[in-house]
């Protein structure tokens, strides 16, 4: 079996994620890891291609749509959302106010309606974090139309909706919980994820009931502006300040990363050491001393108690 083709080696991406599925190549994709640090995921160039017309059907992209997608190709996401386009014969732009179509984040979508840029009846397809219902109530009143997806690099698409209180499985793909974990099974899936019943999961907690897919995340992690930040390595790389590790919900980002310090360690020093060792989106945003932490009755960090003071107490993020 021929190697895998490193997409992100040439110049274009997209072209090299169509011709390794004329080819019958597969695909080397890398994606940002839940620690920060890259990941490899290898996939046929079918297991992507073969869901483009279904999603060109959802979305309604073909000829006579112009598709914005305003991220890097290093993001699979937009890599996907790119290759498809031009698949279907869509232009691509990077101008969201020059597109009849949209992919965004969350936090892109937030962007967008706070600078007035969208454009009544433009389609915005949101993904890489949770779209909360009141975000796409927002974006619909402005005169989108608005379709939102769940899935993963390792397991392409798993679930489609308005919003992520309304999601479906996605066509093609079945979805059980298995105590409280949830897996797919499915053309679109990766390499060397799937068991052998054909079943994959990333982690993500969740279940079903019918065709409705209801996603809670993924235990010890916060997903910050499409980022997925797995809690322990940020304390890992923080050790030696004794730092505790929360997320808090945020308006625009999802949640962001609240850091705990003992009084004896100051904040400008620790976020000096954040910035050396830690990447952008996996800094915390908001500091704060606490001489005492909240504890469950067996003794550990309350970590759900210490968000919610975190939360609800009024100091603004820098």
């Amino acid at each position: 079996m021929s190697d895998p083709v490193d997409v992100l080696a040439g110049s274009d991406p997209v072209a090299a994620v169509l011709a390794a599925y004329r080819d019958g190549d597969r695909l080397l994709l890398r994606t940002g890891g839940t620690t920060g640090a890259p990941r490899v995921v290898v996939r046929t160039a079918a297991s992507w291609v073969d869901s483009f017309p279904t999603y060109a059907e959802l979305a309604g992209i073909g000829p006579d749509t112009v598709v914005g997608v305003p991220g890097p190709m290093t993001a699979t996401m937009n890599l996907f959302a790119v290759a498809q386009a031009r698949w279907a014969g869509a232009r691509h732009t990077h101008d969201p106010e020059d597109a009849t179509h949209v992919v965004l984040t969350p936090a892109q979508l937030h962007a967008v309606l706070d600078a007035d840029a969208a454009r009544p009846g433009t389609v915005a397809v949101v993904a890489g974090d949770r779209l909360a219902p009141a975000l796409a109530a927002r974006a619909r009143a402005a005169g989108l139309v608005v379709h939102h997806y769940y899935g993963a690099a390792e397991l392409s698409f798993v679930a489609w909706g308005p919003h992520a209180e309304q999601l479906s499985v996605f066509p093609g793909v079945e979805a059980v919980a298995r105590d409280g974990e949830l897996f797919v099974r499915s053309p679109y899936v990766a390499e060397g994820v799937a068991d052998a019943d054909g079943w994959a999961g990333v982690g993500d907690r969740g279940h079903v009931v019918g065709t409705r897919v209801i996603v809670h995340g993924r235990p010890g992690t916060v997903t910050t502006a499409g980022a997925t930040v797995v809690v322990s390595a940020v304390e890992a790389a923080l050790a030696d300040l004794g730092v505790v590790v929360v997320g808090i919900p945020h308006p625009r980002l999802g949640a962001v990363l609240a850091a705990v310090l003992p009084g004896s360690v100051g904040i400008a020093a620790a976020r000096r050491a954040a910035r050396d060792r830690l990447p952008s989106s996996h800094r915390p945003r908001r500091w704060v001393h606490r001489e005492t932490l909240p504890l469950t009755r067996h003794g550990k960090i309350d970590r759900e108690a210490l968000a919610r003071a975190l939360a609800a107490d009024p100091q603004e993020l820098p």
